[in-house]
């Protein structure tokens, strides 16, 4: 039995070829892994003593030949193919174990040259790749060091792989080639200046018991590198499976969470904020969320960015809530909500790293693809246009507003006080319904007077403010940029109420 072996990555690599030779297998090796395998002691043959042709072009050519892919493509089941080798010379090979060069993360450096770029384009290693997985009835082919544990046991136990581990490895070496080329494709057609293609590549997590209807199918993927604030990357500690609906709503959840650094909890349904707060604490934080809509947070999810205290849990176990996320529960707290067994927890990675990222939203047929909404200005008195200046307090709770706003649909309106939401107005055909909607809430919650209003976008007439005055808003945060703006400067005025302009608007359809 024969292995060509031949990687860039170069981890556990001595131990696998190690095992294979302990076995009996014959190694064959390239270039800087034959060096490798060498220099561990191992008895190695060099590629070009089963070629019988030297590698050239700056070992550009070493593999492109017959005699090794007439040793990978021979089915061993056609007498005609196996005649047609031993006539030209050529062994079978029974083993293939390839990573190919570096080319995405040499295109990953800032200062990376075109030449540096074509230099780490393998060709020879994915050749072998396909060869080897196309014919995987009778070929083992390895393109991830995790699977040598799994190819050297089997061969261990059997003398050869499962057929069914084949199978596997070939379909996980043709995706590898896959992506690499489409990163190859990517990077060649900016370079030539050609319209983008996207290329998207996302790994199954699940699939789901149906999407946002019982009749819809769904399927859960995830990114293929790790990403803070994911609940793709959460880990479930307990409860149900999870839903589409819930995800969707989870996503949302973290989103806003992502904006506060400070102790902040959030109460989320279908999507929009119904309570949120900053606390000295979390408990605190999840004390103000609560009382901000005691109502709308049945069966909803709450999202921390602490960890979740047996005290929390305490107050929130009454209460019928879908999903708690949080970096970390403490062992008393997963205690108390184990009686709750359809109570999903999710432990969320929250790093504050902010990492450019893209939102994607399907149409019917087609795809749009925006950066995330990431950005979030922090409010100083200099954005002030009104007359009468915000104070301390209220700009801070205007920089909260303002930061909740962005992730309520638009048309989108938040009042608030001491840091939490009094009212949220979500989603309406017009800016004064949501408004309407928002201070009812607050004047609902008896919240009448120091309220602070934020909106995702600009307000096209004063009649916004005139209504905000009418139910103890004192200042109002929005982008400004309508061409009625004095019509809104003016009426802020006249009521006394300060009003901020950003200049940038966070629109969420």
């Amino acid at each position: 039995m024969r292995a060509l072996i031949s990687v860039s990555d170069k981890t556990g690599v001595i131990e696998f070829a190690s095992a294979l030779n302990n076995l009996g297998w014959t190694l064959i090796a390239t270039g800087g892994t034959l060096k490798t395998l060498r220099g561990a002691g191992l008895e190695v043959l060099d590629i070009q003593d089963v070629t019988g042709f030297p590698e050239i072009c700056e070992g550009r050519v070493k593999t492109l030949h017959p005699k090794v892919h007439g040793g990978l493509l021979a089915r061993r089941d056609k007498d005609d193919h196996m005649a047609q080798i031993a006539e030209n010379g050529i062994t079978p090979i029974d083993l293939v174990c390839v990573n190919l060069y570096p080319f995405e993360s040499t295109i990953s450096k800032p200062d990376v040259t075109m030449e540096d770029a074509i230099e780490n384009i393998d060709i020879g290693g994915p050749s072998m790749l396909r060869s080897a997985a196309k014919n995987f009835r009778d070929v083992t082919v390895i393109c991830n060091p995790a699977d040598y544990p799994t190819v050297i046991e089997e061969i261990t136990l059997n003398g050869n792989t499962q057929y069914d581990t084949r199978l596997r490895l070939s379909a996980q070496a043709f995706t590898h080639t896959a992506l690499y080329d489409s990163r190859i494709a990517e990077f060649m057609r900016k370079a030539a200046g050609l319209p983008e293609k996207l290329f998207l590549s996302f790994d199954e997590v699940q699939t789901l018991r149906y999407g946002e209807n019982p009749h819809q199918k769904a399927t859960f993927y995830k990114e293929a590198k790790e990403v803070p604030y994911s609940v793709a990357f959460s880990k479930q500690l307990q409860g149900k499976e999870l839903s589409y609906n819930n995800i969707q709503d989870a996503n949302a959840a973290l989103s806003i969470v992502r904006e506060f650094e400070q102790p902040f909890c959030v109460a989320l349904k279908h999507m929009n904020p119904c309570g949120a707060a900053v606390g000295q604490d979390a408990l605190e934080a999840w004390g103000k969320a609560y009382e901000a809509d005691k109502v709308s947070i049945y069966g909803g999810i709450v999202a921390l960015n602490r960890p979740v205290t047996k005290e929390i849990a305490l107050q929130m176990k009454p209460i019928f809530l879908e999903i708690v996320m949080a970096p970390s529960f403490e062992p008393d707290a997963l205690e108390i909500f184990a009686s709750k067994k359809n109570l999903r927890l999710l432990e969320v990675k929250m790093d504050r790293e902010r990492k450019n990222c893209k939102a994607y939203t399907g149409i019917t047929g087609g795809l749009l693809v925006q950066d995330a909404d990431l950005e979030c200005l922090t409010l100083t008195d200099e954005m002030c246009v009104t007359k009468r200046r915000p104070t301390d307090r209220e700009l801070k709770d205007l920089n909260f507003a303002w930061k909740i706003v962005k992730h309520v649909k638009s048309n989108a309106i938040v009042v608030a006080k001491d840091c939490a939401t009094a009212g949220v107005g979500a989603g309406q055909m017009n800016r004064v319904g949501s408004a309407e909607i928002a201070l009812e809430e607050a004047k609902a919650a008896g919240i009448s007077e120091g309220l602070v209003l934020a909106s995702d976008g600009f307000l096209p007439f004063g009649d916004t403010v005139e209504l905000a005055s009418k139910y103890g808003v004192v200042a109002i945060v929005q982008p400004g940029g309508s061409i009625r703006d004095e019509e809104s400067i003016q009426t802020a005025d006249e009521k006394g109420i300060a009003m901020l302009f950003t200049g940038m608007r966070h629109f969420k359809h």
